[in-house]
Parts: structure tokens; sequence; C-alpha cells
């Protein structure tokens, strides 16, 4: 059960990590090191979606696709309505996303980010929930930690525009810090689900994997494609990546 509450706690304590760089660093991030770190949380993101959840999924339903094809696109088809339906500014931005609404800059800023954070939180539920179904526990804890690391520089990305907008630091860490509490929910949420429904869970993993990579294609790539410094995303892509297949791995 330990091991189980540290794995939930993990990712936010990443986020709260990271939120916490605004203390130490100057408004804004450079540009080099903010394409870094967005490649380096899409490299993790992706390594995990495809070795963490989609082989999973396959291997659970004995060597089927379907269940991990169904619940990919499930996950992607539910962030697009979540994406659609919520008003949402994404960092660096002028307009928002989403309807219309009277929120402030602020509010809709730190909305892009739980709906970020959202699929990561479910990613860590539903790899723990596959402990009893063949998964082991150093494979989701793999999970956890590989989230919480990516969490660091993206609750920096996060804190540091929130005080460029003009809010104090303790302001901005605290929306930061609280953009990741959707993580633990959204990993108790699936652990109920997934303990209700135990058949479910090929399609639950695919499910998470679908989602994550929905934020990856959505937000994080078209941010790191943006402007100058482009090779610096490639590159910490690449690093990001290998490091969440290593830890799988080795962790397995």
């Amino acid at each position: 059960m330990s091991a189980l509450i540290i794995g939930i706690i993990l990712p936010l304590v990443g986020t709260m990590l990271g939120s916490a760089l605004v203390f130490f660093m100057k408004k804004e991030i450079p540009d080099r090191l903010q394409k870094t770190l967005l490649g380096f949380a899409s490299g993790v993101m992706v390594a995990a979606s495809v070795w963490s959840l989609l082989i999973p999924s396959i291997d659970m339903a004995g060597k089927q696709v379907v269940p991990a094809a169904v619940g990919f696109l499930a996950g992607i088809g539910f962030l697009l309505l979540i994406d659609e339906l919520t008003p949402h500014l994404h960092v660096g931005a002028q307009k928002a996303e989403g309807p219309k609404s009277r929120l402030s800059r602020t509010m809709m800023l730190a909305l892009a980010v739980t709906i970020h954070n959202l699929p990561e939180g479910m990613a860590v539920g539903v790899v723990f929930a596959g402990e009893s179904h063949g998964l082991t526990l150093s494979a989701a804890l793999a999970v956890s930690i590989g989230i919480a690391i990516q969490n660091i520089p993206e609750g920096a990305i996060i804190s540091m525009p929130m005080h460029a907008e003009g809010n104090s630091r303790l302001k901005s860490f605290l929306i930061g810090t609280l953009s990741g509490v959707v993580e633990p929910v959204g990993s108790v949420a699936i652990l109920l689900l997934a303990g209700v429904l135990g058949v479910a869970l090929p399609y639950l993993l695919a499910f998470a994997a679908g989602a994550m990579m929905y934020v990856v294609v959505e937000e994080l790539i078209p941010e790191t494609a943006q402007g100058r410094h482009t090779n610096l995303s490639t590159i910490g892509f690449a690093v990001g990546f290998v490091l969440m297949m290593i830890m799988d791995v080795v962790l397995e």
C-alpha cells in the first residue's frame, strides 16, 4: 500500500518542485531551455504511452490489438471533448480556446495545464491497477517516476508564465502546484474504475495512452516547432524518450 501511495503522489511532487523554481528564476524561461524541456516532456510521454501502456494493453488482451485500438481512440476523443468544452489558454498563446468565457488569463492558463495533467494521473492509476493483471510493481513505479521527472520542467513552464502575467511568485507557485492535484485525483479515479471493471483494463491502459498522446500532438509538439531552437526540442525529445524507455525496461 505504501508503494501505491508513493506512486500516486510522486507526479504531484514533481510538479511542486518545478513550480518552486519560480522563486529562483527570472520572470521568463530562456527560449532555448523551454524548447529543450518541452521536447523532453514529449519524449517521456510518448515512451510511456508505448512501452508502459500500449504494449502491456496488447499483451494483456492476449496479443489482440482491438482493445488497444479502441481504448487509444477513446482516449484521444475524451481529451478532444474536454479541450472543446473547457475555456483555456495555452502557454505563449494570445487567444483562448474552447467556449467564450470571462475567466482571467491566469485561470485559463491553469485550466490548460490541468487538462494536460489529467491523462498523466490516469496513466499512473491504470498501471498500478494492472498489478493484479500481470504488470509488476516496478513497472508501475517506473511510470510514476518518469512522469514525476518530466513534471519538474513542466512545473517551471507553468509557474514562470504565471509570474510573467503579473501574479506574485507565491501565487504562481500555488497555481502551478494546484494544476498538478488533478494527477492523484485522476489516478484514484482510474484505480476505482479498474476495480469495478477489471476486464476492461486493456482498454483503460490504451485509453490513458491515447489521452497522453493527444496532449503531445495537440500541445507540446506544436509549441516546440515554433520559432527558433527547434533542434533543441528534438534533442530533448530523444533524451526523454530514451530515459523513459530505459526505466521501463530496467525496472520491469
